[in-house]
């Protein structure tokens, strides 16, 4: 039996084996024909550059243009990691079953049933689960939407060489388009010169929208379906209306104007018109696929008399004008006459304002639901005729795209600051001949007894027309942009009203009086109820630690409760209960208090405003303020919705796609469905075991407080040195960095210069770009080796029972994740750029010996070492080193001579430089696959 499993086991299948035999034949062909391009156009000496290949040479000084070489480079090495990746899935699927790829419907149906998981308690869970992933425009894609397209174009003519059929020519054909293809994007020029524009990141985010999502969804639920039946769970199950799990999208772009002076209640409006003629041209486009292939004949198949009558009802409706080319065209397909008809029925505008000729009139559809009737018509048609299988590929998809995109796209939220809301209400005040002045000066309680008086009263401060102030109007005039559409296209696109940084109850009341003014409340039997959701947003580590008893108090307001109610009666839910939606900021608390300290503040403040909701009779939709690396809460999408507190997801979960991930997750359908598969079977999953588990890592729960209060410590006091800004702001690129057009949004809240009021996106990637990763991994050595050294017994106890804690277990493998991708020479390297030789030895000596404690510290509680724990990530590192190493060399030549000739007052030699630096930024980004 022990020699019939070590054959079993030798004969096993290396997969990390043959991923990386693929991905060397891969790069070699895209390199070689980078390389190929680069001859070709006269670029000899570049053409050596191009790393991977034997004969690759360079030499300093490094040559001009170097850095896109890299950076190109890199981008290919990325395409060619995400199809092996792709294709290494199938070949598991192929050769151990579905259910072995982690993360999945297989694995997760099987898991459950497995753990004696009911069909019945599956479905209960599914029913009501809603996931939401919100597409952002933070600052950390550093590539042109040309060059995303041009990359895009570069993955797909990958898979098509994969194909072996192909002759000899037609290979040849591939290598000619793949070579065009390189040559545009190295003529294209991968640095923005001018920062992008709102609509430029609309567009972006548009694409998704358009031509990404609405086709991956049906792969999503084939998927699933699959998986059921594989599972030996009844197909006709999933048929019921509300089984499938739910699935919405919602975008900050045209709504963030956190700091972002450029969002304008202009740029709103043309954003949620933008969205809402998306989500009609893709159903008009669905409907006219639909409309071509339902080509069933009535002598055929006789009409249902259900079917006939809503014709005749809709030809009545819609006008003979409009109807009788459709009759004539097809006599005798009522199901092609049917779809005609409800074509005739979308409210399609013309351009991005309304053309009140087409959406008003009265046979136009108002509202989702109306085309969902009619659907449903057409589907029960079909499935009355015994055409099950056409109802389901042609129409049930139509039906999902409107459940999932509506008349809407995505879910538009409005974001804003709460100091800025401050200085909004102090203006509206003293427009209304209140003491507005005075407003900064009170103190909690009397902030918050003056907005329950006011919101007893119906009445608004201000007459129309009246202009109150700069952030007042800015405020009031995004609010009536919402209120005009709400009134005349429903509530559905409208999101939640964000309130960053919020530190206390009255940043949540004050909302309500904006939305007074603009007129998106009710007055019902019992007082005020706003039509909109009003969300709190806890960033920093403190105001973590208060919001239990900020949610206590917010959600006791009678305001608060009377909204709730309202608005979950108004709006289509899966929830019996009234549902809160609460933002956690994964950035700001990290860039506060390194992450230990920031993943403990995060479960805490889950737990408790969990129980907060549970005792208010409400539910808590939590959203994940996640950024794209792991110092702002990234990591493997499945362990990060394993490692959430009990009871905090029940199905319902936003969580945000910022920047680059957007096109790392979803350029490609099969990446894509991938991504957004491990969402919504991983959410599923998560929520059934929550339901029947209690909370096993309690006893430890106070170890781990310890842990992350010396951690926060030990970060705190290294950023308070006072040689620290000396050394951060010369031993990384972050002056480079505040200089480039990534993004739209400027890199500080308030444009001072200080660290407080640095955003945390350039705060993480200049640590990046230097490799430091300092906010992954500092004061967690410290806090692990005191622990140790003070109490050792509970020091084993938690390096044993780590494996069994997902949190534990995924916030230690992240600190892992930063300390491998860290280096220590380079950081050396780029602490010779302070001037300062007193605090270059003193803070690099500081770093020096933390970085080594965590490694020993993290080593001792994983146990064995990371190469043969994680060969697959090792190796993915070892394939950059090189090539990265000189890209490293490079940038630091650059930015010593740029800063050299800035300080000189030769503005123009240095602004001449800087985009050879942001280049070399570019190209180490594409090589870490990170930014910020």
């Amino acid at each position: 039996m022990e020699n019939s499993t070590q054959q079993s086991a030798s004969q096993r299948t290396d997969f990390t084996a043959i991923g990386f035999e693929k991905i060397n034949a891969d790069l070699k062909f895209l390199v070689e024909c980078f390389r190929e391009v680069l001859v070709d156009l006269g670029n000899v000496e570049l053409a050596k550059c191009v790393p991977w290949l034997e004969d690759s040479e360079i030499h300093e000084p490094f040559p001009d243009r170097m850095g896109q070489v890299y950076s190109i480079a890199f981008q290919l090495l990325n395409i060619v990691e995400e199809n092996a990746a792709s294709q290494i899935r199938r070949l598991r699927e192929l050769e151990l079953g579905p259910e072995k790829e982690p993360g999945l419907w297989a694995a997760e149906l099987n898991r459950l049933k497995l753990a004696g998981t009911t069909e019945k308690e599956v479905l209960e869970v599914m029913s009501e689960v809603e996931v939401e992933p919100v597409l952002t425009a933070h600052p950390t894609e550093a590539k042109r939407s040309t060059v995303l397209e041009q990359l895009r174009q570069i993955y797909q003519l990958l898979l098509s060489r994969e194909n072996t059929m192909w002759t000899q020519r037609e290979r040849q054909q591939i290598r000619e388009d793949t070579k065009a293809t390189l040559e545009r994007l190295w003529r294209t020029g991968e640095i923005p010169r001018q920062k992008p524009e709102v609509a430029d990141e609309r567009r972006n985010v548009m694409h998704y929208l358009r031509e990404v999502f609405p086709n991956v969804v049906p792969r999503l639920d084939r998927n699933l379906a699959m998986s059921w039946s594989d599972a030996g769970f009844d197909p006709a199950a999933l048929e019921k209306e509300g089984a499938l799990p739910g699935l919405r999208f919602g975008t900050w772009v045209g709504g963030d104007r956190d700091g972002h002076p450029f969002v304008t209640a202009e740029v709103t409006r043309e954003s949620l018109l933008e969205l809402r003629r998306n989500a009609l041209e893709v159903l008009t486009e669905q409907l006219d696929h639909a409309a071509h292939e339902l080509s069933l004949s009535q002598y055929v198949h006789p009409a249902p008399p259900f079917l006939k009558d809503a014709i005749q009802a809709l030809a009545r409706e819609i006008g003979a004008a409009a109807t009788e080319p459709i009759f004539r065209h097809y006599p005798d397909e009522p199901w092609r006459q049917y779809v005609r008809l409800i074509e005739q029925k979308i409210p399609l505008t013309r351009s991005i304002d309304d053309d009140p000729e087409l959406t008003d009139q009265p046979h136009r559809y108002r509202y989702p639901q109306q085309l969902r009737a009619d659907l449903r018509i057409l589907y029960s048609s079909l499935i009355e005729v015994g055409a099950l299988r056409l109802a389901r590929i042609e129409v049930r998809p139509i039906m999902r795209t409107l459940e999932v995109f509506g008349f809407h796209s995505a879910i538009l939220d409005i974001r804003q600051n709460s100091a800025f809301h401050e200085a909004a209400l102090g203006q509206i005040m003293t427009a209304a001949g209140l003491p507005g002045h005075e407003l900064a000066a009170w103190s909690e309680d009397q902030r918050v007894a003056f907005l329950n008086d006011e919101l007893s009263k119906p009445r608004p401060f201000l007459l129309p027309g009246v202009k109150a102030g700069k952030e007042a109007d800015t405020v009031l005039d995004c609010y009536r942009v919402l209120a005009q559409y709400r009134q005349q296209y429903g509530g559905e696109g409208l999101g939640a009203l964000i309130v960053s940084m919020t530190r206390s109850v009255s940043d949540l009341l004050v909302v309500y009086l904006f939305l007074r003014e603009a007129g998106l409340v009710e007055n019902t039997r019992d007082g005020l109820a706003v039509l909109l959701p009003v969300v709190p947003l806890f960033e920093t580590t403190e105001d973590l630690e208060k919001s239990p008893e900020i949610m206590r108090a917010f959600l006791a307001h009678p305001v608060t409760t009377r909204s709730l109610h309202r608005q979950h009666a108004q709006r289509p839910s899966r929830h019996p209960l009234p549902v809160q939606q609460v933002m956690v900021g994964y950035s700001d608390s990290n860039k506060e208090g390194g992450i230990l300290a920031s993943q403990w503040a995060l479960q805490m403040a889950q737990e408790a405003i969990t129980a907060e909701g549970e005792n208010a009779g409400c539910r808590i939709r939590f959203f994940h303020g996640r950024g794209g690396t792991i110092s702002r809460g990234a990591g493997p999408t499945h362990r990060f919705l394993e490692a959430l507190p009990p009871r905090t997801v029940n199905g319902d979960i936003r969580l945000t796609e910022q920047g680059e991930t957007i096109a790392q997750k979803y350029a490609n359908l099969g990446t894509a469905t991938y991504n957004l598969e491990l969402l919504l079977a991983g959410v599923t999953g998560v929520s059934v075991r929550q339901t029947q588990k209690t909370d096993i890592a309690r006893p430890l729960k106070g170890v781990v407080n310890r842990l992350a209060k010396i951690s926060r410590d030990t970060y705190q006091a290294f950023l308070k040195l006072p040689e620290f800004m000396i050394f951060y702001s010369q031993a990384t690129p972050i002056d480079a960095l505040e200089r480039s057009s990534i993004g739209s949004r400027p890199s500080r809240r308030t444009g001072q210069r200080k660290l407080s009021d640095l955003r945390a996106i350039p705060w993480v990637f200049s640590w990046n770009q230097s490799r430091f990763y300092l906010p992954g991994w500092f004061g967690v050595g410290s806090a692990l080796a005191t622990l140790e050294k003070e109490d050792e017994e509970n020091f084993l106890w938690l390096s044993k029972e780590q494996k069994n804690w997902p949190f534990l277990r995924f916030t230690i493998t992240n600190v892992e994740t930063n300390l491998a991708s860290a280096d220590l020479g380079l950081m050396e390297q780029y602490s010779s750029l302070v001037d300062d030789e007193t605090a270059r030895e003193k803070v690099f000596t500081i770093i020096r010996e933390e970085f080594l404690l965590t490694q020993t510290m993290i080593g001792k509680v994983m146990g064995g070492e990371l190469t043969q724990r994680r060969p697959r990530f090792y190796k993915t590192l070892a394939v950059r080193a090189d090539a990265l190493q000189r890209l490293h060399a490079q940038q630091i030549v650059l930015l010593r001579k740029w800063r050299r000739l800035a300080r000189s007052g030769d503005t123009v030699e240095s602004d001449a430089l800087l985009p050879e630096v942001m280049l070399s930024i570019n190209a180490i980004a594409a090589g870490l696959r990170t930014t910020g």
